[in-house]
């Protein structure tokens, strides 16, 4: 689809799969990003696996703006007629919209599919100017949700540097967190165990000797560390955790988790634990991506129920490894109020939202700094409540 552009100098396309777009073109624009979740091999897999097709709900459709035939901005988009599988729960918006007889699906959505890590953005070229460039890409946007009828546009869990420019081009913020863990200059897990009360410290220990008391062993293992039979294994011990506890919300497919060994593999980091006596025998897993200082948490699961392996597979041995590695952030995925209690902060981020139809523009406008000064004050008695150590006033 072509669209005569607002700026002599740039194309407009819009494509309805990455595998049309060359990978050396998009991975220019997105491999300097610190996210590893814009990357050509990561939304491709989404795709070719069959995790994120019309089929399921994720009917991909990417903005891209060529000058000449350089590749100089892109957009991941998804025309999407459910809200599954997003984690920003707009649920509320979809009922106004009903209650106000407006159509809410479908809806335009920016973000890596099936992804809460903050980071989502276009992806601009440093030759361009951003800033120009944003407003011309969501000008774009605009059209065509215009032209085919979408309620609205959003982005989830945006890039804090690239909000500014989508806000200034009109794009309204709606305030959410997630837990994340930071480096505070730790140099060894015993310091990131200081940085707790007495009380916790022992918790900590505890749930971790736990873990060497029930026979099991726990290991990581990097890119090429990991063999091609551990792929398999991280698909059931996904979908084993979705059944049991998501149910409804296993959305990627075995065929993805298989493809990310010829072509993610050095991204991918596995947290394995097995039984001493029998190193082969895995019988439970976390699974994690990095990129530079950070690393994210994705998916977990276990065959039995061994008491506080959960804590030690998910949060404590990837800390204890991105400490020796010189991770500065780590993001252990969504939900669960119980990371608090490992030093998770509650951190803001935001989406960003533009209604087409003017009573839901105007609702959005006059309530969202109410919910955001809510979602806020939420933020800070999280984190008032962290079990750190008191630090005498000097």
């Amino acid at each position: 689809m072509l669209r005569k552009p607002p700026h002599p100098d740039y194309r407009f396309t819009w494509v309805n799969r990455m595998a049309e777009i060359p990978q050396s073109a998009w991975d220019a624009l997105a491999i300097p990003l610190p996210t590893p979740f814009l990357e050509w091999q990561w939304l491709n897999n989404l795709e070719t696996s069959g995790s994120a097709t019309a089929r399921t709900g994720w009917l991909p459709n990417h903005l891209t703006v060529w000058r000449d035939r350089t590749l100089v901005a892109a957009a991941p988009l998804y025309l999407k007629g459910h809200s599954y599988g997003e984690f920003v729960f707009d649920h509320q918006w979809a009922d106004l919209a009903y209650r106000l007889g407006i159509q809410y699906y479908p809806k335009l959505l920016g973000m890596t599919p099936f992804t809460p890590a903050i980071g989502y953005r276009f992806l601009i070229a440093p030759s361009e100017d951003e800033a120009e460039l944003t407003a011309l890409m969501l000008n774009e946007i605009d059209h065509f949700c215009d032209r085919n009828q979408i309620s609205s546009c959003n982005f989830l869990f945006v890039d804090p540097d690239w909000q500014p420019f989508a806000e200034q081009a009109g794009c309204l913020p709606w305030l959410h967190y997630s837990y994340i863990w930071q480096n505070q200059g730790y140099e060894t897990f015993d310091d990131y165990l200081h940085s707790f009360n007495a009380n916790q410290r022992r918790n900590i220990k505890r749930e971790r000797k736990a873990v060497a008391q029930a026979g099991l062993q726990i290991k990581t293992l990097l890119g090429e560390q990991i063999s091609h039979a551990l792929f398999p294994k991280i698909y059931h011990f996904y979908s084993n955790t979705c059944d049991k506890f998501m149910w409804g919300s296993k959305y990627l497919t075995r065929h993805f988790f298989e493809q990310l060994y010829p072509n993610y593999r050095d991204r991918v980091l596995l947290v394995v634990a097995s039984e001493e006596t029998d190193p082969h025998h895995v019988i439970g897993m976390s699974f994690c991506i990095t990129k530079g200082d950070r690393l994210y948490g994705r998916y977990w699961g276990s065959d039995r129920e061994i008491d506080c392996l959960h804590f030690d597979a998910c949060y404590y041995t990837p800390i204890d490894w991105a400490i020796s590695n010189g991770i500065q952030l780590f993001d252990p995925g969504a939900g669960g109020q119980h990371k608090k209690r490992r030093g998770f902060l509650a951190t803001p981020n935001y989406s960003l939202h533009r209604f087409y139809h003017n009573r839901m523009q105007q609702i959005l406008k006059a309530y969202i700094h109410e919910i955001n000064g809510m979602e806020q004050q939420e933020i800070d008695a999280i984190n008032r409540d962290l079990p750190f150590r008191q630090v005498p006033d000097s």
